[in-house]
């Protein structure tokens, strides 16, 4: 047995800071914390004092002012594409045709393969983030390859191939039955291996024939424990371009529904332009959307209601998005959705931030409680934050006078010097 006390200050939550309640009911800051981890798993949250009484021989790693927080989950974001992440230019259709497809063309090169996804881990979680959902290609390799880079890092990633067959090129394109086949072979191969978790994926539905929707709804109802993950309303000209291609189909939501693509484990990046019907819908069948804001604003696709969709009563999660979005850092996605929540007439609280980065994912994923959540039984993944990580920061939090107000600097300005320590698993990366 291992046991381990990190001291600082604590900030966890036993509830939904959006909810009727609101963010002073669910929150929980200890200004003289501590996290007793044995294990890789957390047993014990609470004052330094108390803690240090129940584990009196338990290594102490003391974090002094610092901010010990559930580290942080990126709800969707596509590995292949880290290497073009911030190309000029171009909004969804062209950024597909003219970065995306080229680059994910490489990664039937294994090594290539291997290669990013270690990259793309080790930027992850140098800027605080524990667990991840990823799209990968149409390539068995990719897959095996993040599978395998989480693994050496113990990290709970989800992830899955990304099928398409039609509308790409033709090194990105598979079959109805390649795609179910080579889905199922890797999701016998990884779901539920350690941390890892399969994730059902077509990429969106104009990547996908009605066939190809099909198989894939056949294999998620064969398998309905796994995630299914795609995107949904994510462009103007995107929604013309589905309607185009699924005339006889209600609304985008529905291009999935009668497919079999529509259910309580469903992950939809983005969802900016929902119709009532796909609103109600969603949650009837306690379906997630996530929210991308910097993705949303560097490929000019619009402004995710938040509040809306959380007064909906839907699960929705953070993401970075990468590459489309432009930072590997979930504290510059936090301010990003702070900056499209004002630009809607909401002023997200730095509660309400920091959950939907911790909590709100993990719900968004069907894991809560398991990750993103800093409590008893929960697995000892963890962020340390410095809130004083640059000067400028520094002389904001200065003038502090609550702690809030000492956190909201870090979330609006910091990046990965504000990561002092990373624990993933019950082990301090650093």
């Amino acid at each position: 047995m291992t046991q381990d006390i990190l001291l600082g200050q604590t900030l966890s939550f036993d509830g939904d800071p959006f909810g009727d309640t609101g963010w002073e009911a669910v929150t929980k800051h200890r200004r003289h914390g501590a996290v007793l981890v044995e294990d890789g798993v957390i047993r014990m949250v609470d004052e330094r004092d108390a803690v240090l009484s129940a584990a009196p021989t338990a290594r102490r790693h003391d974090y002094g002012s610092d901010l010990i927080s559930a580290g942080f989950v990126d709800a969707h974001m596509h590995y292949p594409q880290t290497a073009i992440i911030a190309s000029w230019g171009k909004q969804l259709i062209d950024w597909l045709n003219t970065y995306t497809f080229p680059e994910e063309s490489r990664f039937a090169d294994s090594g290539y393969a291997q290669e990013i996804a270690e990259r793309t881990l080790r930027l992850a979680t140098q800027h605080g983030t524990t667990s991840l959902v990823s799209f990968c290609t149409i390539h068995p390799e990719s897959v095996d390859a993040v599978f395998n880079a989480a693994a050496e890092l113990e990290m709970e990633v989800f992830a899955g191939k990304t099928c398409m067959d039609r509308n790409a090129p033709d090194t990105l394109r598979d079959t109805a039955k390649s795609a179910y086949d080579d889905s199922k072979r890797l999701l016998e191969k990884w779901h539920g291996k350690g941390r890892a978790h399969y994730a059902i994926t077509p990429r969106f539905s104009p990547t996908s024939t009605p066939e190809q929707l099909a198989a894939l709804g056949a294999l998620w109802s064969e398998h309905p424990d796994c995630l299914m993950q795609t995107h949904l309303s994510e462009q103007i000209p995107e929604l013309a371009w589905v309607k185009e291609l699924f005339p006889e189909s209600r609304d985008y939501l529905d291009t999935y529904e009668q497919f079999g693509l529509l259910g309580p484990k469903g992950l939809y990046g983005h969802a900016i332009y929902l119709e009532e019907r796909e609103i109600a819908r969603l949650k009837e069948m306690d379906a997630s959307v996530v929210h991308c804001p910097t993705s949303n604003t560097f490929i000019g696709s619009g402004l995710f209601d938040l509040k809306g969709l959380k007064q909906h009563g839907l699960r929705v999660g953070l993401a970075t998005d990468t590459g489309g979005g432009s930072s590997f850092s979930m504290l510059r996605t936090m301010a990003a959705a702070y900056e499209i929540g004002q630009l809607r007439g909401v002023a997200l609280h730095p509660a309400q931030l920091i959950w939907l980065a911790t909590e709100g994912s993990a719900r968004a994923v069907h894991r809560q409680g398991h990750i993103g959540h800093l409590g008893v039984g929960a697995a000892a993944d963890l962020v340390i934050l410095d809130l004083e990580s640059t000067e400028a920061i520094a002389q904001r939090t200065s003038r502090a006078e609550t702690f809030w107000d000492a956190l909201f600097p870090t979330i609006m300005m910091g990046d990965d010097r504000a990561v002092k320590d990373v624990w993933i698993n019950g082990r301090a990366l650093s």
